[in-house]
């Protein structure tokens, strides 16, 4: 799904008329210009390029945190277009809440380094009268944290009414109004279960944050420069 008011970071190549400059002059004045970026934190066009097609293209994993069942899905953010990549469900194994834990553990690890995610929203767990279940969720999501933590990728959080909000434009959708909206935004996409289309909904919210939180910044710089 086209994302076109999300615009791609370009950086100008400034030209520079060295020509008619003797060649040690010319040595010189690079020299300069390169301590001037390294000395101000400003970046060469060289990184600038990189981080520019780096924030083109964006992997997502979203984590529909559950003891019982774990709902993942990732998606791909590029040069302004949504792409489904994968989801699936982690089943806890065992007994004992320390081994199920653990599965769940392993199973989330083993997909992170399976996809590779630039970054990981995960739902926030909201208390229920249910005080042993609402604390068993909570384990559970840590785990959700943990392991895209430990790899290094950013984790975002976003309660419940957000993610409907974002996805579907009602703050308290039901599932099925989820799992469509999820489809229609991402062609081809086939959930395998409802917690695989929440964690879908999860990375969606997230890029259309990031989509919003690029435009501020981008607005910022504008007026910051004026």
């Amino acid at each position: 799904m086209s994302l076109s008011d999300i615009e791609t970071t370009h950086f100008a190549h400034a030209e520079t008329a060295m020509s008619a400059v003797p060649a040690k002059v010319s040595e010189t004045v690079r020299a300069w210009q390169m301590f001037a970026f390294r000395a101000s934190g400003a970046e060469t066009p060289q990184q600038a390029d990189r981080h520019g097609q780096a924030r083109a293209h964006m992997r997502i994993i979203g984590i529909d945190p559950g003891l019982r069942c774990l709902g993942w899905g990732v998606i791909e953010h590029v040069s302004g277009r949504l792409r489904h990549v994968a989801n699936g469900q982690c089943r806890s194994e065992g007994t004992d809440l320390a081994l199920r834990l653990l599965s769940l553990h392993q199973q989330l690890t083993a997909v992170v380094a399976e996809h590779a995610p630039d970054a990981a929203a995960v739902e926030m767990t909201f208390v229920n009268r249910d005080g042993a279940g609402t604390l068993k969720l909570g384990q559970a999501r840590g785990v959700a944290m943990l392991v895209p933590a430990a790899a290094g990728i950013p984790v975002a959080e976003y309660a419940p009414n957000a993610v409907k909000k974002a996805v579907v434009g009602a703050g308290h959708a039901e599932k099925r109004q989820i799992d469509h909206m999820v489809r229609m935004q991402l062609p081809g996409a086939d959930p395998v279960g409802p917690d695989a289309a929440d964690a879908l909904a999860l990375a969606l919210c997230h890029a259309f944050h990031s989509r919003s939180s690029d435009r501020l910044a981008r607005a910022v710089a504008a007026g910051g420069g004026a």
